[in-house]
């Protein structure tokens, strides 16, 4: 089967692979369980590939993340519930109903947007979800805060609840007062740490991450790119604490902390 450049051998491929006996016994045993946490990772990839600005490995892992959905759609198929042209109309459709200043209605009309277009628009979407739920799902009253999706990556979902709780009054007004109350969380995990409180010190861990997101909302800093750039320092000063002991004949086994950290330093000084 030679490559191509439409889609429906891709999909063609992913059938294939899926195919009792014939196919990859790999393939075959999978889920949308087993396969979630790959799809999470893959959009990790395209991400960081668009952070280093390389388009060549941004082609490759946007195909990465393509696969996934095409993967998604085929063991949707076989349960009968959807399959990939599905999932195309109806992105499709959200896309054009979302965008109606750009395109036409039935008539041929243009609609000019205005202040609350977006969010009628996707309350609309909003109401029409809830009405495919089971009846049981949709007793109560919604929270505040529901409409936030509780797949996201912990930071990103703390700054959306942050951010929704700030909409009706619920938020510090100086961010200096955050900064404060980081310093209690630090404080209370040290607490944590000297009663040797396993529990304790995990949810007081969070705390003090919850509250670090909130300090980066007020500065206006994206908390999973700030990390995201620590995390590459981090690796550039440890590579450099590598290098420069394998120059000398060593390894990192054979340092001391003491040696270490001064090689750390000395990266640091090398940056600035």
């Amino acid at each position: 089967m030679p490559p191509s450049r439409d889609i429906s051998r891709l999909i063609e491929i992913m059938a294939a692979l899926r195919t009792p006996v014939t196919g990859c016994p790999w393939d075959v045993e999978q889920t949308f369980q087993t396969i979630a946490p790959y799809t999470i990772e893959e959009a990790y990839e395209v991400a960081d590939a668009i952070t280093r600005n390389d388009l060549d490995d941004l082609r490759e892992e946007l195909g990465d993340l393509l696969l996934q959905v095409v993967y998604h759609a085929r063991i949707a198929e076989e349960q009968g519930a959807f399959a990939f042209g599905d999932v195309v109309e109806g992105i499709t459709k959200k896309m054009i109903r979302r965008h109606p200043h750009v395109f036409p209605d039935k008539d041929g009309n243009v609609t000019q947007p205005t202040k609350g277009t977006w969010d009628r628009i996707k309350a609309e979407e909003k109401a029409e979800r809830a009405a495919r739920r089971p009846p049981e799902e949709q007793t109560g009253k919604a929270s505040l805060l529901s409409g936030i999706k509780a797949g996201q990556p912990a930071l990103v979902r703390a700054m959306e609840l942050q951010r929704k709780a700030a909409t009706v009054g619920f938020d510090w007004k100086d961010p200096r007062a955050v900064l404060q109350k980081i310093r209690e969380e630090a404080d209370e995990i040290e607490a944590a740490l000297d009663k040797r409180d396993a529990t304790e010190l995990s949810a007081e861990t969070g705390d003090l991450l919850f509250a670090l997101v909130n300090l980066a909302r007020h500065a206006d800093v994206d908390p999973e790119t700030a990390l995201r750039g620590t995390n590459a320092k981090f690796e550039r000063r440890f590579a450099f604490i590598e290098q420069t002991l394998a120059a000398n004949g060593r390894t990192l086994e054979e340092a001391s902390l003491d040696e270490m950290d001064e090689l750390w330093n000395e990266a640091k000084r090398l940056e600035t």
